[in-house]
C-alpha cells in the first residue's frame, strides 16, 4: 500500500495512515503530502492538486497531469519534465498556467485538438497522439487511449475520437489517467492497472453508478476519485465494496 497521511478506503471500511479522516467540508485545503508507492527501482509519487490537475513524480521524471490554476498552485512542487493534456476544456488546459511552469527541457503530449491550440512556444514542445497512438518521452510509454460520452444528452461535452486519457508505462507498473469520460468499452477492458484516476461528475463525465461499474470491471490496484465536484467520492467507495471489490481507494485533497 502506499505511504500516505489520507485515508485508503478498502472494502468500505475506512483505515487511517498517519491520520484520522479528513471531513469532506475540509478538503478544500490542500495537504501537500504526496502518496508513495513503491516500485521494483525507485518510487512513484503522487500528488492532487485541484480537480484533475495533479503532480506524479516516477524515478527520474516528473510529470504534471492537467495543470490550470495558475503557478502558485504549484508552489512547492518540482518542475515537470512532462506534462500531459488530456483535451482543451478550460479546466484541463489552461495556456497560460503552462508558460508558467514550462522549464527549457520541459516536453508536454496533447490530443491533436489541443496540439492545434497552442502557441509557438508551447508547439515547439510538444508531441500530439490521438486514440491509439504511442509516444515515448525519456524511456516512459505513454499510450494515448479514448475518453468520450455514451449517453445521448452529455455526447456534446466530450465527442468519441477527439480527447485522450492516457496509459503510462514503467517499471512493470501501468497507471491509467482516464481523462473525461464516461464508462467506455476500452476503460472497462483495461488490464493489469496498477494506478487509476477515474472521473465521476454530471453532466460532463459519468455517475457514482457508472465509475463503481467500470473500476469492478478492470479492478486496478488503487483508484484516486478525480474531477468529482458535486459528487461524493465515499458513495463511489461504498459501491465498490459492495460488489466485493479489492481496489483501493484512495481521497485526496482536490478541493
Amino acid at each position: 500500500m502506499p505511504t500516505t497521511r489520507r485515508d485508503i478506503l478498502k472494502f468500505g471500511a475506512a483505515f487511517p495512515i498517519g491520520v484520522t479522516a479528513v471531513p469532506t467540508t475540509l478538503w478544500a485545503a490542500p495537504a501537500r503530502h504526496p502518496d508513495i508507492y513503491k516500485t521494483a527501482h525507485g518510487e512513484i509519487t503522487v500528488q492532487p492538486i485541484h480537480h484533475a490537475a495533479f503532480v506524479m513524480t516516477i524515478p527520474g521524471m516528473v510529470i504534471y497531469n492537467d495543470p490550470i490554476g495558475g503557478a502558485a498552485l504549484y508552489a512547492g512542487e518540482p518542475a515537470p519534465d512532462l506534462i500531459l493534456i488530456t483535451h482543451q476544456h478550460d479546466d484541463h488546459y489552461d495556456p497560460q498556467t503552462l508558460a508558467a511552469l514550462v522549464k527549457p527541457g520541459t516536453r508536454l503530449v496533447t490530443n491533436p485538438a489541443v496540439y492545434g491550440m497552442l502557441p509557438p512556444a508551447l508547439k515547439a514542445k510538444a508531441t500530439a497522439i490521438g486514440n491509439g497512438q504511442t509516444t515515448t518521452v525519456n524511456g516512459l510509454k505513454i499510450e494515448a487511449v479514448p475518453a468520450y460520452n455514451t449517453t445521448k444528452e452529455r455526447l456534446k461535452y466530450h465527442p468519441k475520437g477527439r480527447d485522450n486519457g492516457y496509459v503510462l508505462s514503467l517499471d512493470g507498473k501501468r497507471i491509467y489517467i482516464a481523462g473525461d469520460t464516461e464508462d467506455i468499452p476500452s476503460m472497462r477492458a483495461m488490464k493489469d492497472i496498477f494506478i487509476a484516476f477515474v472521473p465521476m461528475n454530471l453532466p460532463y463525465t459519468m455517475t457514482v453508478d457508472q465509475a463503481a461499474s467500470a473500476v469492478a470491471a478492470f479492478h486496478p490496484t488503487y483508484v484516486y476519485p478525480y474531477h468529482y465536484r458535486g459528487t461524493d467520492p465515499k458513495a463511489f467507495a461504498r459501491k465498490l465494496a459492495a460488489v466485493g471489490s479489492k481496489t483501493r481507494v484512495v481521497f485526496g485533497p482536490w478541493y
